[in-house]
Protein backbone atom coordinates (compact mmCIF):
# COMPACT_ATOMS: atom_id res chain seq x y z
CA UNK A 1 0.00 0.00 0.00
CA UNK A 2 1.15 3.50 -0.71
CA UNK A 3 2.30 5.55 2.24
CA UNK A 4 1.94 9.32 1.94
CA UNK A 5 3.69 12.15 3.69
CA UNK A 6 1.88 11.33 6.95
CA UNK A 7 3.50 7.93 7.37
CA UNK A 8 0.09 6.27 7.15
CA UNK A 9 -1.07 4.23 4.20
CA UNK A 10 -4.00 5.64 2.24
CA UNK A 11 -6.57 3.20 3.65
CA UNK A 12 -5.59 3.87 7.28
CA UNK A 13 -5.62 7.61 6.64
CA UNK A 14 -9.07 7.32 5.05
CA UNK A 15 -10.39 5.30 8.00
CA UNK A 16 -9.01 7.81 10.49
CA UNK A 17 -10.58 10.61 8.48
CA UNK A 18 -14.02 8.96 8.38
CA UNK A 19 -13.75 8.14 12.09
CA UNK A 20 -12.85 11.73 12.96
CA UNK A 21 -15.64 13.22 10.87
CA UNK A 22 -18.18 10.75 12.26
CA UNK A 23 -17.20 11.59 15.84
CA UNK A 24 -17.18 15.32 15.13
CA UNK A 25 -20.58 15.14 13.46
CA UNK A 26 -21.94 13.12 16.36
CA UNK A 27 -20.86 15.88 18.70
CA UNK A 28 -22.55 18.51 16.51
CA UNK A 29 -25.75 16.47 16.25
CA UNK A 30 -26.18 16.76 20.01
CA UNK A 31 -26.82 20.46 19.50
CA UNK A 32 -29.23 19.69 16.65
CA UNK A 33 -31.19 17.38 18.95
CA UNK A 34 -31.40 20.11 21.58
CA UNK A 35 -32.53 22.63 18.97
CA UNK A 36 -35.27 20.30 17.74
CA UNK A 37 -36.31 19.51 21.32
CA UNK A 38 -36.49 23.23 22.09
CA UNK A 39 -38.64 23.73 19.00
CA UNK A 40 -40.87 20.90 20.25
CA UNK A 41 -40.17 18.87 17.11
CA UNK A 42 -39.76 15.40 18.54
CA UNK A 43 -39.87 13.86 15.06
CA UNK A 44 -36.86 15.90 13.99
CA UNK A 45 -35.05 15.31 17.30
CA UNK A 46 -35.57 11.57 16.81
CA UNK A 47 -34.20 11.84 13.28
CA UNK A 48 -31.05 13.57 14.55
CA UNK A 49 -30.68 10.90 17.24
CA UNK A 50 -30.82 8.18 14.57
CA UNK A 51 -28.23 10.01 12.48
CA UNK A 52 -26.03 10.34 15.58
CA UNK A 53 -26.33 6.60 16.24
CA UNK A 54 -25.40 5.84 12.62
CA UNK A 55 -22.29 8.01 12.85
CA UNK A 56 -21.36 6.41 16.16
CA UNK A 57 -21.62 2.97 14.55
CA UNK A 58 -19.56 4.23 11.60
CA UNK A 59 -16.83 5.54 13.92
CA UNK A 60 -16.80 2.24 15.82
CA UNK A 61 -16.44 0.24 12.58
CA UNK A 62 -13.52 2.45 11.54
CA UNK A 63 -11.92 1.83 14.93
CA UNK A 64 -12.24 -1.93 14.43
CA UNK A 65 -10.67 -1.74 10.97
CA UNK A 66 -7.84 0.44 12.27
CA UNK A 67 -7.16 -2.05 15.08
CA UNK A 68 -7.12 -4.83 12.50
CA UNK A 69 -4.59 -2.96 10.35
CA UNK A 70 -2.48 -1.89 13.32
CA UNK A 71 0.75 -3.76 13.45
CA UNK A 72 0.37 -5.16 9.96
CA UNK A 73 2.69 -4.35 7.12
CA UNK A 74 -0.33 -2.84 5.31
CA UNK A 75 -0.73 0.04 7.75
CA UNK A 76 2.48 1.96 7.08
CA UNK A 77 5.22 2.93 9.47
CA UNK A 78 3.11 5.33 11.56
CA UNK A 79 0.77 2.55 12.78
CA UNK A 80 3.19 -0.37 13.13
Amino acid sequence: MATGETGFDDVTYDLVSVQYHSLKAGHDYGQYVRDADNAERQDIADFFRRVMEEDSARAKQCHEFIKELSGSSQSGAAVT
